[in-house]
């Protein structure tokens, strides 16, 4: 890797979609951020950072959370501060979930869901979940950290037919 290139430094993780018919309960789409140790990448996560929350040191912050899809732009927005996260861990896994409090609902039943990883102006990834229309929760990508500090971004996209609490589990298993 040349000097000029130092990894990703800060990303923004935004997820929109419309609100659900009228007369329907609303539609709640979450962004979900799993931080694994460096010397356990695959193992149990750190910590996670969903519904309105943060992490421990600040770093990875969920800025914007909607619970219904309505309003203009992006309806949850994440931030991920990279060049500040401690070197004691080594990945972390984007995902995004459905709650599902009145039924089951898959992302198919979601209108114009879209979820994008940004940094800075240059789009890293933008799925819209058609691949996996008859899952309720997806992993979209993961960033991991290099041998020399620096933090590269992979798109993914494996869908889960389960609930939001076992998608945290879930989610940070290698397929």
């Amino acid at each position: 890797m040349s000097s000029l290139n130092k990894g990703v430094r800060r990303a923004e993780v935004t997820l929109k979609w419309d609100p659900s018919p009228l007369g329907e309960s609303p539609h709640d789409l979450d962004i979900v951020a799993a931080t694994y140790r460096a010397d356990d990448l695959y193992g149990k996560a750190a910590y996670v950072v969903h519904f309105d929350s943060r992490s421990p040191d600040g770093t990875i912050t969920l800025v914007r959370e909607s619970k219904t899809g309505q309003g203009f732009g992006n309806d949850e927005v994440m931030t991920l501060e990279f060049d500040r996260l401690a070197a004691a861990y080594g990945r972390v896994v984007i995902g995004v979930v459905i709650q599902q409090r009145d039924g089951q609902r898959v992302f198919g039943d979601i209108a114009s869901p879209l979820v994008r990883v940004m940094e800075a102006h240059t789009e890293l990834c933008k799925n819209d979940f058609a691949d996996v229309s008859g899952a309720s929760a997806a992993v979209v990508g993961e960033f991991t950290r290099g041998e020399a500090g620096d933090w590269q971004f992979q798109a993914l996209l494996h869908g889960f037919e389960t609930d939001p609490q076992s998608f945290i589990a879930l989610m940070g298993n290698r397929r």
